[in-house]
């Protein structure tokens, strides 16, 4: 949603589109789309509201196996039902084991919330283990049987007392209820034991040739999940009215399925006889990838089987030096940069801030073509991808140009423009490149470290966005204090937002993901690095600006006072009247 800025505002994005447009001649449409890009240095400044959520990790379907098809982001799927903890005794499931335990959420514990439950740092597998297993004997009302007391032998009575305060705080269970359901199941099992043992008795009797085994199989033991459950009805109690209406209703659907199953069937066959066997031969034949993209696929897929044996060091080390490599090279040219006289430009009509943003964009849009040339397909998926299973050191300047797809390639773009072309006006080409390419390095770097320490190595990351946040957050962090208006609104005399609130705003957008348990595709150690990098090296870059503008005024000073003194110690010599003057008078 970009801000629309007062038209008496001059900008190099406004100049610099208007000079494109002019050189282009491309019709007036687009020249009015130039307008709408313009800043003023109003007391209220007035500027953009804008900001972009990409920045991808992709994905490889195979780990290790990379070319431009296994780039895809997951895609997330939703369960249509809510899970439900087992709470009631009658609900106990035939193949419960006390060993096992009962699920008592969706999802296992993490470490960390298992941290939180374990003063002592169990283990999230074995604190998820008893956890289970206290459930279980809660709802199995076997709580304080000692026969089982072998399967949480392994763990602490402190640890025990905290599980079991754990479950009761957030999964309600009538222990009392459970305790008497069990007591009943048993004592009910122990009266079908002895009429059990009285008939092997009176077998015995008749029949004395039966073996051992033939007469313990006769006997019963005492159930260890839940009641036992008469044929043909869920109940313990028998079959009830509310039993008969159910299977009434399952009946139905079951028909109901049946017969939509018939009709696809039928509905199927009649497609393929009336399409004389096209639709038949779509469906069969998958679409064929032709041999040049197929032979250059190969080329460019990796050999590996499994992710090279290499410590977490070895992984990320190299990669952070290129960083700090980076930074510094970056330092040094924005120190060393002098700006070129008009009569050496490429593009003398274009403002230095838009040629060095069109410049940025041109590359970006080239690399983005590569992706759909084949051949290059091999040296794209070594230098221009960070992988985190082979990450080599250039992957984090090449990643900075390529995109796969148009949207986040236009999204970025865009904003690269729209910010860039104003950080560029303030501060000079030297300092935005240093700071560009330093958001940039900096935050692929964290985007492999998290990768490589927490989310895994099949996962790869591409994009210019570590570079364009770190110009965002420049450009605010720069008008902190500055208001802005959006469209306008709000109306005077209300003052906007300053650029402290966007900033704000930004990190509350990229912090509610890190909450949600449902994964994500966008690369956010990508962007909090190209952030922090942003509001570090706006503030070197105005300190540097600001010492560079101290020694031009001295060097000034002094040259004003050099020249005052030369013109004081030359004073002018007499006139000497000649004799033949005294003789005309």
């Amino acid at each position: 949603m970009p801000i629309l800025l007062p038209p008496n505002s001059l900008c190099s994005s406004r100049i610099g589109l208007r000079a494109v447009i002019r050189v282009s001649q491309t019709p007036p449409v687009a020249a009015l789309a130039a307008r709408a890009f313009s800043t003023s240095p109003a007391p209220a400044r007035q500027s953009c509201l804008q900001y972009s959520t990409w920045g991808v990790v992709r994905p490889c379907k195979a780990s290790y196996i990379r070319n431009t098809q296994h780039l895809k982001p997951h895609s997330q799927l939703r369960t249509l039902f809510t899970f439900r903890a087992i709470t009631h005794y009658i609900d106990i499931p035939d193949w419960y084991q006390d060993a096992e335990g009962l699920p008592f959420r969706r999802e296992d514990l993490t470490q960390k919330e298992a941290n939180k439950i374990f003063p002592s740092s169990l283990p999230a597998p074995q604190a998820n283990l008893l956890l289970k297993i206290l459930h279980g004997r809660r709802v199995a009302g076997t709580l304080d049987d000692p026969s089982l007391a072998r399967n949480t032998r392994q763990f602490r009575i402190v640890d025990q007392k905290k599980a079991l305060e754990y479950l009761r705080e957030h999964i309600p269970v009538d222990e009392i209820l459970m305790a008497g359901l069990r007591a009943e199941d048993e004592l009910k099992s122990l009266e079908e034991q002895d009429i059990g043992a009285q008939e092997v008795g009176k077998s015995q009797e008749t029949s004395p040739q039966d073996s051992p085994a033939s007469s313990q199989e006769k006997t019963f033991k005492i159930p260890t999940g839940r009641l036992p459950r008469k044929p043909g009805s869920d109940s313990p109690y028998g079959e009830s009215n509310f039993d008969k209406i159910r299977a009434a209703n399952i009946a139905k659907r079951e028909a109901e399925e049946a017969r939509l199953e018939e009709e696809r069937k039928l509905r199927e066959e009649q497609l393929a006889k009336e399409n004389i066997g096209t639709l038949q031969t779509r469906q069969e034949q998958p679409r064929q990838i032709s041999e040049f993209r197929k032979r250059h696929m190969e080329r460019a897929t990796s050999d590996l089987e499994a992710p090279p044996e290499m410590s977490v060091g070895q992984r990320l080390f190299p990669t952070i030096g290129m960083a700090v490599l980076v930074i510094l090279g970056s330092i040094g040219f924005a120190v060393m940069y002098q700006a070129p006289p008009s009569s050496r430009r490429l593009w003398p009509d274009i403002p230095p801030a838009a040629a060095t943003c069109l410049t940025l964009i041109a590359a970006n849009v080239a690399v983005y073509a590569l992706w759909k040339f084949p051949p290059a397909w091999a040296f794209l998926n070594k230098y221009m991808l960070l992988v985190a299973a082979t990450p080599r050191p250039l992957q984090i300047l090449g990643a900075m140009f390529s995109h796969q797809s148009l949207g986040h390639l236009f999204a970025n773009m865009f904003f690269l423009w729209f910010f860039g072309t104003r950080v560029h006006d303030e501060i000079g080409r030297g300092s935005f490149l240093a700071l560009y390419f330093s958001s940039g390095a900096v935050g692929f770097a964290a985007s492999l470290t998290h990768l490589v320490l927490w989310r895994g190595l099949a996962y790869t990351t591409l994009g210019a966005s570590g570079g364009v946040y770190g110009l965002i957050t420049a450009f605010f962090w720069m008008h902190k204090f500055d208001e802005f208006k959006i469209f306008g609104y709000p109306p005077d005399p209300l003052s906007g937002p300053q650029g402290l609130g966007f900033i704000g705003l930004i990190l509350g957008v990229h912090l509610i993901p890190l909450f949600m348990r449902r994964g994500s595709n966008v690369d956010m150690a990508s962007h909090f690095g190209g952030i922090l990098v942003g509001a570090l090296g706006i503030d070197m870059a105005r300190q540097y600006m600001d010492y560079k503008a101290q020694a031009r005024a001295k060097r000034l000073n002094m040259g004003l006072q050099t020249t005052t003194i030369e013109e004081k110690s030359i004073s002018p010599l007499p006139v000497e009247e000649s004799p033949s003057s005294h003789s005309k008078r």
